[in-house]
């Protein structure tokens, strides 16, 4: 079926096509720059393994070992994905020029500068995140620790990034959302479970009592219900994480990760519940099997709901802040990467193309079997028809035209790292 046709379908539905797709070229989606060399960083020795409850699988080869090789596959990337990426980095991806280096706590916006200069050539924004993972000063915990100079160094950690970030944004002209979050916690059942929240709300509070814009800089606070070494209890919890949000409106927002809950619950339905009380909220978007695994993100069920629900919401009006965070170093990372973002530019698309108002209708008038069978016959709807429309008038191959690029990318590039 060609566009047109395809178009009419949905036009028939009371569906504005052309508007669809002229939104989502204004959705900006953070590509997380950890996927290219599984989150090893450049701030640390990258022979040493993950500590944190952060880990990754596989060895394929590729893997990016310098900023340059990390550069050049995000070019590779941003080559294939349509829409408006921005970059999202972690502080261990600090760029120290030769002969230099400096300790998280130490660390200063000058040591992003390179960062900002790629995003400038390339009209990206740039969101950021705290590195509270894979550093000896994790005792293992952070900034619930009860070493009040382990404490004290993460503290600096954090405001060093809030620093970082108001620089982001300022010279990028454009919103930085920080992340904080850490692994914080315990494996096995814990004598005191209130001590260290009382000490990481402490700590939270002096992180942002570093100066920053909040019309610039949003700080987030993100929860999870467990890690690899952390199966009995884990700090930032969901309950803790959404009160500090609620408590400290005016100066962070909550995120949440769709794979830091119990494998019944669902980030989607979530997504109205906190915009009913949050002007904004972030989000990363992940696929768990299980667990907060990270796989890639898929064109599923439930990348699909959560697309619908920032859509109806009214997240696309800035309400919500994407970003993509999985990492996969069994696969091609490149593709891994291309996977993803387009997976959930495509969820966001289809959302787009669902006559919410007509839905909605019906639902309050009860008709839900009319409900049922709409939402139904919707599923059936010529969407790629329109997907490779998109992607042609954002200037990017279409399903099928791109993975023979990654793979001569792979022949020509990758296989030459040892």
């Amino acid at each position: 079926m060609s566009y047109e046709e395809a178009k009419k379908r949905y036009e028939a539905l009371n569906v504005n096509v052309e508007a669809a797709m002229e939104t989502l070229k204004t959705v900006p989606v953070s590509l997380h720059c950890w996927q290219g060399d599984d989150v090893r960083g450049f701030d640390t020795d990258p022979s040493k393994p993950l500590t944190g409850g952060i880990q990754t699988t596989g060895n394929y080869l590729g893997r990016a070992r310098t900023p340059e090789e990390l550069m050049a596959d995000i070019d590779k990337v941003l080559s294939l994905i349509p829409g408006k990426p921005k970059m999202n980095l972690h502080a261990s991806y600090a760029i120290f020029e030769k002969g230099e280096w400096a300790d998280r706590d130490k660390l200063e916006p000058r040591h992003f500068k390179k960062w900002v200069e790629f995003c400038k050539e390339r009209g990206l924004g740039c969101d950021f995140n705290p590195t509270f993972f894979s550093h000896p000063k994790c005792d293992p915990l952070t900034l619930s620790s009860p070493n009040e100079e382990t404490r004290k160094f993460w503290i600096e950690h954090g405001r060093a990034c809030i620093r970082i970030s108001n620089y982001l944004a300022e010279e990028l002209n454009d919103i930085c959302t920080m992340n904080i979050w850490t692994g914080d916690g315990f494996k096995d059942v814990p004598a005191d479970r209130m001590g260290p929240r009382m000490r990481y709300r402490e700590s939270i509070d002096e992180i942002l009592s570093e100066p920053y814009d909040f019309a610039k800089v949003k700080p987030c606070v993100e929860s999870k219900v467990f890690g690899i070494g952390v199966e009995a209890y884990t700090v930032g919890s969901a309950e803790f994480s959404l009160a500090y949000a609620a408590m400290n409106r005016e100066k962070c927002i909550p995120l949440m990760d769709n794979g830091h809950y119990h494998p019944t619950e669902v980030v989607s339905d979530k997504i109205p519940a906190l915009l009913s009380f949050f002007p904004e909220i972030a989000l990363h978007v992940t696929r768990p099997i299980r667990w907060d695994s990270d796989h890639v993100v898929l064109f599923d069920d439930e990348t699909k709901e959560i697309a619908k629900e920032i859509v109806r919401c009214g997240g696309l009006e800035g309400r919500v802040h994407i970003a993509l965070d999985y990492f996969d170093a069994s696969i091609n990372r490149v593709s891994a990467w291309v996977t993803g973002y387009r997976n959930l530019q495509k969820a966001l698309l289809s959302a787009l193309l669902t006559p919410a108002a007509d839905l909605k209708k019906l639902q309050d008038e009860s008709r839900f079997t009319e409900l049922m069978v709409r939402q139904e016959e919707l599923k059936t709807l010529p969407f790629g028809d329109i997907w490779d429309e998109y992607c042609r008038r954002c200037g990017k191959p279409a399903d099928g035209e791109w993975f023979a690029q990654i793979m001569e990318y792979e022949k020509k590039v990758l296989v030459n790292r040892k």
